[in-house]
């Protein structure tokens, strides 16, 4: 495929800041409350955010200069005089009002007015959670890093949860979140967002223990084959063992195009020990 290439310094910074919201999502939303000296309310978000440690747990984000003006962020000038912040999950039910939020009302003006959202005491800190937010993380400011002076120059504002409030319905029977009842939402570039759920939702067991043979440990025969795709081959890869020929001898005998079609649906179906079984009968004995 055709590449182009650029060098950051020979961008404009809108250029620039396009490409990397365009191409690095989608990027989860730190809806954060936050006070000033005066005790007075701001609630906006920011894409530029994730968790980054969970002892102690640590969460990062970073309020940019304004791009036009080069201005500060009333929720930096306020984690400067208040180092605390309120960090609420958006999910779909309320992605209209967050960003009425994030219109750039002038200092003072409080935008859970605005937004049409409550205000809730937090336990530990100032500024107060959005109630409508199903998880609600209450959070003291740590270290706030200035990435530069300019219009677009982030300013990382890194917070230690010290409390969580979650909506109890979400949690699951293994004590987890259910991804399937949260419905999150997240920031791609220019308006555009995304929603996590339904055909977006998808599961990879994770190889924490496990250790795959990878795909240079499959047959030529299989490895090069341009009827399976690199995620065919990843997950044939997470098997921690080739099958033997006494395994996949017993396996059905079909034409290459029919055992890789099969093979793709056994692959759909989690069932990789099964899909290799097949390749090595059919594919493999034709080499």
């Amino acid at each position: 495929m055709a590449i182009t290439s650029f060098d950051p310094k020979d961008l404009k910074i809108p250029q620039l800041h396009q490409f990397l919201l365009g191409s690095i999502g989608p990027r989860p939303i730190c809806f954060a409350s936050t006070v000033d000296k005066n005790g007075v309310r701001n609630l906006a978000p920011f894409s530029f955010f994730n968790v980054f440690s969970a002892n102690p747990p640590i969460v990062v984000f970073s309020p940019a200069n304004s791009g036009r003006t080069g201005a500060r962020k009333h929720t930096y000038e306020n984690c400067k005089e208040v180092p605390e912040v309120a960090i609420n999950v958006v999910t779909y039910n309320m992605v209209e009002q967050m960003s009425l939020a994030s219109s750039p009302y002038p200092k003072g003006v409080d935008e859970f007015v605005k937004s049409g959202f409550t205000p809730k005491k937090s336990d530990l800190i100032q500024p107060a959670l959005v109630e409508e937010s199903p998880v609600q993380l209450e959070c003291k400011v740590v270290e706030i890093k200035e990435l530069g002076d300019g219009g677009g120059a982030g300013n990382l504002i890194i917070c230690e949860v010290v409390k969580l409030h979650i909506q109890e319905d979400l949690i699951n029977e293994k004590n987890q979140i259910d991804p399937h009842k949260i419905d999150l939402v997240a920031r791609m570039g220019g308006n555009f967002y995304c929603r996590a759920n339904g055909d977006s939702l998808f599961e990879i067991p994770k190889p924490i223990t496990s250790i795959g043979v990878g795909v240079d440990a499959l047959p030529d025969s299989i490895r090069l084959s341009n009827q399976l795709s690199g995620n065919d081959l990843g997950k044939l890869g997470q098997l921690e063992s080739i099958p033997t020929k006494e395994e996949y001898s017993v396996s059905d005998i079909m034409d290459t195009t029919l055992a890789i079609a099969k093979a793709k649906e056994l692959l759909a179906e989690h069932k990789t020990h099964e899909a290799l079984c097949l390749l090595l009968k059919n594919i493999s004995n034709e080499q």
